[in-house]
């Protein structure tokens, strides 16, 4: 018996990836998929309507056409700069001898009564721990007893003109929006593994505008937030420094392991050729600065400028990256938090594929670093499996849980807990992932 189809739209800045899934009581497939330039959409802000409908249409349209059916809600995406975090604290009376599912609601409202401005709005309350009679670090109070519960929240704010503009955008499309998600927290959800959660670990979707960070902390989400640079802005800076369009610069960024795979293949047919010793080869390489040609990857300039030194690259790609990684512990920073979790960075993200990127963000935060790679729905198609598809992975996997959920609503409702039905269906949404 089928459960539902869940469709998931990242709405990136260079991109925008329709993900629709079929999700039956036994198994998951995915039934289309499709990315689209995007176009109208800078930063994660959306700055030209016209432009950015018709980019979602024509994702939508070629996922739905591989798909073979027709679509009419989806959950979406959304990074920018305008979103922040604060953790807030609620406390009740417990109403009777046991928790229950009013009680979860009272303590939800409770937690979110916080001061914000007018133009701004809660995206996301999280649950990150109850604690009942003082005991804490539980996840699940219902059913217990107890005189006094409190919940400790997570709470995701962003620019009301921003969330306003995007759910414009796809209602034009036709699409009723089934939910809004923070990139970060979807990419975070499907990528980390339960052990990094528990020590802590921070998470960095390095974007083509923007770079989503996430703060996990035992087994919790502590902190949110997105910093307003990200890829492009390598590409501009090398477009800069080598003279290049921005297409040519584009094309170097993405693929840089190969123009250094084939510099190194010339050196070392070099050193053969001079009766080299293999050590003597070794040696070589790791000290010579090795000339890239970038008619390796097509690119042919009119001024005839083909050759540039690798340690020019590095030293444009790493500036910018050092400038990503700075914000990045500024925030942390300023939130109360340590850089050097014991987990570490994971690093997920179109930007993520930048050469040798791991080991730059070990070297800045001096703490172990690894990329980080969406595994849930890449076995079942290899189009989605590189780090640039997590957050639409990441939005999906939200959905399929709140499939799940509302399997559990229904079955509750069929009993007659129609008394109930408002205070359990708060206490749900602070489950979903």
């Amino acid at each position: 018996m089928s459960k539902g189809i869940v469709t998931g739209i990242d709405i990136g800045s260079s991109k925008i990836t329709t993900l629709i899934i079929n999700v039956d009581e036994e198994n998951i497939s995915v039934l289309g998929v499709s990315s689209y330039k995007s176009s109208g959409i800078k930063k994660g802000v959306i700055v030209n309507i016209d432009d950015a409908v018709h980019c979602i249409s024509e994702s939508l349209e070629a996922a739905e056409r591989m798909a073979g059916i027709r679509v009419s809600n989806a959950y979406i995406s959304l990074g920018c700069r305008q979103i922040s975090s604060t953790n807030n604290k609620g406390v009740i009376a417990i109403s009777n001898d046991e928790i229950s599912y009013e009680d979860i609601s009272r303590v939800r409202e409770s937690s979110v009564a916080v001061s914000i401005p007018q133009s701004v709005e809660i995206l996301h309350t999280i649950a990150r721990e109850y604690v009942v009679d003082s005991q804490g670090g539980i996840k699940d109070p219902i059913g217990m007893s107890g005189i006094r519960l409190e919940m400790d929240t997570h709470i995701i704010t962003v620019s009301s003109m921003v969330l306003h503009n995007l759910k414009k955008c796809v209602s034009q499309v036709g699409l009723s929006v089934v939910d809004i998600v923070f990139s970060g927290w979807a990419d975070a959800e499907i990528i980390l593994n339960q052990t990094e959660k528990d020590l802590g670990v921070v998470l960095l979707d390095i974007g083509f505008g923007v770079t989503d960070l996430v703060l996990y902390h035992d087994d919790s989400i502590a902190f949110s937030s997105s910093i307003p640079i990200g890829s492009a802005n390598i590409t501009n800076d090398l477009a800069i420094g080598l003279r290049l369009t921005i297409e040519e610069a584009e094309k170097i960024k993405c693929n840089y392991p190969i123009l250094i795979k084939k510099a190194q293949q010339r050196q070392e047919k070099a050193d053969k050729e001079s009766k080299y010793t293999k050590k003597d080869i070794s040696t070589s390489l790791m000290n010579n600065d090795l000339i890239l040609k970038l008619s390796d990857i097509g690119i042919e300039s009119d001024s005839g400028f083909d050759e540039v030194r690798k340690s020019m690259i590095d030293e444009i790609i790493e500036a910018r990256i050092d400038e990503i990684f700075l914000n990045v512990k500024s925030n942390i920073k300023k939130a109360g938090f340590d850089v050097s979790m014991p987990a570490g960075f994971v690093l997920t993200g179109g930007g993520a594929k930048l050469y040798s990127i791991s080991k730059m963000a070990q070297r800045f935060f001096n703490t172990s670093a690894r990329v980080g790679y969406p595994t849930k729905y890449s076995a079942l198609n290899g189009e989605i499996s590189g780090p640039s598809f997590s957050t639409v992975q990441g939005i999906v996997n939200h959905g399929e849980a709140s499939l799940s959920k509302d399997k559990i609503l229904n079955s509750v409702s069929s009993k007659d807990f129609s008394n109930k039905a408002k205070g359990f269906v708060d206490w749900i949404k602070t489950l979903i992932p």
